[in-house]
């Protein structure tokens, strides 16, 4: 049975009060982490729980993210509707989904073929029309379409790929996990003559996995 789009909706507006609270300001990213259903994008039995402030389980060992960190992800990389964005780790698809309702393009990579599968079908029935999913290596990227205004890693990896920073157009900024054990949320900028690269808060992610093609 289809997944009913419009149900909660007290519970998302009530979802982006937590999320003003806890320092959330972009009135896009607000607005999409309310109009985008993540009931629709976690398990039948976990449904009542998708707009409490925290991770889930999807299946295949992963999970979908705690909207905060989406939210803070997507604010911290300042998409717009001129942008192309690509997103590594699509894992449910949700992310990719609230992208899209502020950025022009968003590609989508996955590497799980089950989770790239499932997200794939959920994202065309819910009519988020401007991604384009791919399964294969994140840590990768996808050159073929770069460079990319922005990048949201949602995956953590022991250092920032540098395939990914050559994928980043210039004044362009890419978020990701890095470390193992300890990890740290990073901001990095491209500048003219090199990268900046800021510290944001510490996270928990999965790792990024490689060597799928």
């Amino acid at each position: 049975m289809a997944c009913q789009k419009d149900a909660y909706a007290k519970e998302r507006k009530a979802l982006c009060e937590i999320l003003r609270m806890k320092g959330i300001t972009n009135a896009d990213v607000l607005r999409a982490i309310e109009e985008v259903p993540r009931h629709c994008f976690v398990p039948a039995d976990l449904k009542n729980y998708a707009y409490e402030d925290r991770p889930l389980p999807i299946g295949f060992g992963q999970t979908i993210s705690q909207p905060y960190i989406v939210a803070a992800m997507i604010e911290s990389i300042k998409p717009n509707k001129n942008h192309r964005v690509l997103e590594i780790g699509a894992g449910s698809g949700y992310a990719a989904s609230v992208l899209s309702c502020i950025a022009g393009e968003v590609y989508a990579v996955e590497h799980i073929e089950g989770l790239f599968r499932q997200a794939k079908e959920r994202i065309e029935s819910l009519g988020y029309g401007n991604i384009r999913l791919f399964c294969r290596d994140g840590s990768k990227g996808l050159p073929e379409h770069s460079p990319y205004d922005g990048i949201m890693v949602s995956a953590a990896a022991p250092q920032v790929p540098k395939e990914l920073l050559e994928q980043l157009k210039e004044g362009g900024c890419m978020v990701i996990p890095i470390g193992v054990s300890d990890q740290k949320l990073v901001r990095i900028k491209r500048m003219k003559d090199g990268y900046a690269a800021e510290t944001l808060m510490d996270v928990i992610f999965v790792p990024l996995a490689c060597g799928k093609t």
